[in-house]
């Protein structure tokens, strides 16, 4: 942990990462955390999956005082997927310290984060629109907050909810920290920050470095008219474990989505006409690994942040080079190699050579049987297959059952940090969670149950001692 700890990170916080598996700091972490500990401003050029959550919400750890009950710590982040994953990310770094993070988001009964806020809650990650309402309502009360972050602004700004972070950013103290990050910087964001930040620290991290070194980046010309027989073919030759097709419009998503399923793919689409419920649906099968083909928009994919994406494949060419970077960040992540597939008109060879320059990439050409992927996700699976294996039939899964559930402020995300704490298994071992009113319904790998049952029977959640069996 050496190289954590010349960061000049305390060394709770160091052991926590030692739990966790975290090694060396990613090059954002490097650059961000130092002057963040010194209490300095600071605005992060980066993209999800650099590593940022950590950047920010180290330091931001370090000087929590769990003794004080009071909101220490704002993140904003634009999307419910993102708020819970960061939530996630915090609750683990601040296991050690006994940190309090609480969720809030929209799509969930309010009533039940107002009763988490009135319980505690060190630190508050939530969307614009779900922390503004609990302001209104005086149940959120940031009058001793000292550490604000900006997850993803330029989101919230594509999004409409500027306006909505500086009246919350106005209720923060004046001497409060400030950071903000984003992956692009338009004259909006820029305007924002010189407003609300002191004399920041900028660091970045160039979109290049964020995946080029890991990801196989290919483009492949395409008749208009013949688009989907040739995204039929490129998928049958690709065989991917998991793949996201990014289009530019939610109507385009829907259509494709369609096209698709009438081919007989395992496919979903995610976009925002979805309700929150549907888009949470897909998301979690995606997630879990139960649904290999994803027809996303790109606004709709911000939140999605899957080690086993193995392609993406832009059917539509992104509408700027950031869009690319963006997207092309989905696949190749901690240390896995990812291949991104173009489709293009000749009409369109400018925006791929604009992409080219500002990626720093030459995209070659695709072609076909010059690469087999090693797993086949194009048929949709027979039904008779054993319901509790994998793609690759080689992991056999139980099903758990905890008790307490909905009715105690339980979340998935409660129950995946006790199991994956307890056991050190990794996250994603732990599949379809599903929180009922008083029980919890999971799957484990079945070699690891003992395992499970022996590290967590017994174990509290949100401060309720709980038993684990199996289903």
């Amino acid at each position: 942990m050496s190289a954590f700890a010349q960061l000049g990170l305390p060394a709770e916080i160091l052991e926590t990462l030692e739990d966790v598996g975290y090694e060396r700091p990613t090059p954002i972490q490097e650059q961000a955390i130092p002057p963040l500990l010194e209490g300095l401003d600071v605005i992060g050029q980066a993209q999800t999956g650099s590593g940022k959550t950590a950047a920010f919400g180290l330091p931001m750890l370090s000087y929590v005082d769990p003794a004080e009950q009071e909101v220490q710590g704002l993140v904003l982040t634009p999307t419910r997927e993102l708020c819970i994953q960061v939530t996630q990310a915090l609750r683990a770094y601040g296991a050690r310290k006994r940190v309090d993070v609480v969720a809030v988001f929209g799509g969930a009964p309010i009533r039940s984060q107002q009763a988490q806020l009135r319980h505690g809650g060190h630190v508050v990650v939530g969307t614009v629109g779900r922390v503004k309402d609990l302001i209104s309502r005086h149940s959120l009360v940031l009058h001793a907050c000292r550490f604000v972050v900006l997850d993803e602004a330029d989101e919230m700004l594509d999004l409409g909810f500027l306006e909505d972070v500086e009246r919350i950013l106005a209720l923060t103290p004046s001497s409060r920290q400030t950071a903000l990050f984003s992956a692009t910087m338009p004259p909006e964001i820029r305007r924002l920050a010189a407003q609300y930040l002191y004399e920041p620290v900028i660091v970045s991290v160039k979109a290049a470095t964020l995946t080029v070194d890991t990801v196989e980046q290919f483009a492949l010309k395409v008749d208009p008219r013949a688009k989907g027989e040739v995204l039929s073919e490129l998928l049958a030759a690709e065989r991917p474990e998991q793949a996201i097709i990014f289009v530019r419009t939610k109507i385009r998503c829907e259509a494709l989505f369609k096209s698709m399923r009438d081919r007989g793919l395992n496919v979903k689409a995610l976009h925002g006409d979805m309700t929150q419920g549907a888009r949470d649906g897909v998301m979690i099968s995606f997630k879990e690994g139960r649904l290999p083909l994803l027809v996303a928009t790109d606004v709709a994919a911000r939140g999605l942040d899957i080690s086993t994406v193995s392609h993406v494949i832009n059917f539509d060419v992104p509408t700027s080079p950031d869009v690319y970077v963006h997207r092309v960040g989905r696949t190749g992540r901690v240390g896995r190699s990812g291949r991104a597939i173009t489709l293009y008109e000749p009409r369109q060879r400018r925006e791929i050579e604009a992409i080219e320059r500002h990626a720093g990439v030459t995209l070659a050409p695709w072609v076909k049987g010059a690469h087999v992927a090693p797993t086949a996700v194009h048929p949709r699976p027979r039904r008779h297959t054993k319901p509790h294996e994998t793609r690759d039939g080689d992991l056999q899964m139980r099903s758990l059952i905890v008790g307490g559930g909905r009715a105690d402020g339980f979340e998935p995300s409660d129950i995946i940090h006790v199991i994956t704490a307890a056991t050190g298994l990794d996250g994603e071992a732990v599949r379809n969670v599903r929180v009922l009113e008083r029980f919890v319904l999971l799957d484990v790998p079945e070699r690891d149950v003992e395992r499970v049952l022996q590290a967590t029977d017994g174990a509290v959640v949100r401060g309720r001692k709980v038993s684990v069996g199996v289903g």
